[in-house]
């Protein structure tokens, strides 16, 4: 029965991986609609909408049925829960490629804005830090774990640096003012992107040392 709990825990982790990556590729391929303006990526990544969606479905139903058949305890039981919660994350990682989608959608019926430097950038972290979440998820590594929360910052001051840059060009021309709502929009997609990446890293830290980091909480307990 333990051997049978063993195989199950590696598939279930091999799915998630497959999911995680599903989403990367997901997020990457919008961007990537965007910078090369090709219409024909935004489909790709559609059809790859209806699979992570059957996934997240197939992998919440391995889970709680493991729970449910085995009643695992302690670290087993963290485990699973948090496989829950990090399966939510990243169907929702794949949500906001899709928004990216439509916001590229509008913005290649029209001349480029501008030269998109930083919003690639951000792609390029937010796909390391999916990468590096689910690495700590199966290696149950904490301190990886930390590392991709803190990297949540560098997207963030992207993120704000985009909303500046693009506030000069408004304010000096009505007519960019619907391209440059709309990379705004794709930047905060990859914002909550790196939020989501950021929820996975603090349910591995969970797993791994049974510590509810989220809002701090530990900190205030010790006030």
């Amino acid at each position: 029965m333990e051997r049978h709990f063993d195989e199950e825990l590696k598939e279930l982790k091999n799915r998630l991986l497959y999911a995680a990556g599903l989403a990367e590729t997901m997020i990457s391929d919008s961007v990537k609609a965007l910078t090369e303006r090709r219409g024909v990526i935004i489909d790709e990544v559609n059809k790859k909408e209806d699979e992570l969606n059957l996934l997240e479905i197939e992998i919440d139903d391995r889970a709680i049925k493991m729970m449910a058949l085995h009643q695992p305890a302690a670290v087993d039981l963290r485990f699973l829960v948090s496989a829950l919660k990090i399966n939510t994350e990243i169907e929702r990682m794949g949500d906001m490629a899709i928004n990216i989608c439509d916001a590229a959608r509008e913005l290649l019926k029209q001349p480029p804005l501008k030269p998109l430097i930083d919003i690639p950038r951000m792609a390029q972290i937010t796909g390391q830090m999916i990468k590096d979440s689910l690495d700590a998820f199966v290696r149950q590594d904490a301190e990886l774990a930390k590392s991709v929360c803190k990297r949540d910052d560098e997207v963030d001051d992207l993120k704000d640096q985009i909303f500046r840059e693009l506030l000069t060009y408004m304010m000096s021309d009505p007519n960019t003012i619907e391209r440059a709502m709309d990379l705004i929009l794709v930047s905060r997609h990859l914002e909550r992107i790196a939020d989501h990446t950021t929820n996975i890293g603090e349910e591995v830290i969970f797993m791994v040392q049974g510590k509810d980091i989220r809002h701090h909480i530990e900190e205030k307990k010790q006030n």
